[in-house]
């Protein structure tokens, strides 16, 4: 198949952007409302938001600044600029989010299983597109284009060290949740984007 013939355009790119941003916004939503983590800087700004009680957005905002170099510098300009996009729209989603959506009870089960599946799919549509919502996920995405590593496997290593931090700020029931939805993020990621199975670009 030519290779213009899968490549992305720019209407398809912000789409993308907007939906997956969106998505996991809704996820992460959910794994506050239960008081569980998920992995990569989104867990890092959600155990800051637990400790302090800062609201998530801005704190997911500033955590991911120091991995928009590594996205500039290493993995490609335009996949930079999708990234800053999408953190910064997740960020205002979250921030925005508890003014437009009033959460009742809601199970840590269901927390934990429907938040990393609306992350998951956030998350490749991201990836689908060449962008991400930045730190760990720009070094899953460029380790697998540079190493051939699956960014799912990488993900869940990464996320198990998060996971440990989180010993110190959670029960451990809220931190057995949270493995179970980096779980189901990770099963997601790891079926659904391995190299060769999408081959979507986008267009310049």
């Amino acid at each position: 198949m030519d290779a213009s013939v899968s490549r992305h355009r720019l209407h398809e790119d912000i789409m993308a952007i907007m939906l997956g941003s969106a998505c996991a916004a809704l996820g992460v939503g959910l794994y506050e409302h239960a008081q569980i983590l998920i992995g990569s800087t989104a867990g890092i700004a959600l155990l800051i938001t637990y400790v302090t009680g800062w609201s998530f957005g801005p704190v997911f905002f500033v955590v991911n600044l120091p991995f928009y170099w590594l996205a500039w510098q290493r993995v490609g300009h335009q996949f930079a600029l999708k990234t800053f996009a999408a953190i910064a729209l997740l960020s205002w989603i979250s921030w925005n989010l508890p003014g437009w959506v009033e959460i009742g009870e809601v199970e840590p089960l269901f927390s934990a299983l429907m938040g990393g599946a609306l992350i998951g799919l956030g998350v490749l549509a991201l990836f689908r597109h060449r962008g991400s919502l930045g730190g760990f996920n720009i070094l899953a995405l460029y380790l697998q284009d540079r190493r051939g590593w699956s960014a799912g496997k990488v993900q869940l290593t990464l996320d198990a060290l998060v996971m440990l931090m989180a010993f110190f700020v959670l029960p451990p029931a809220n931190v057995a949740y949270s493995i179970l939805g980096a779980a189901v993020l990770g099963v997601i990621l790891t079926l659904n984007h391995r190299p060769g199975r999408y081959t979507g670009t986008s267009s310049n």
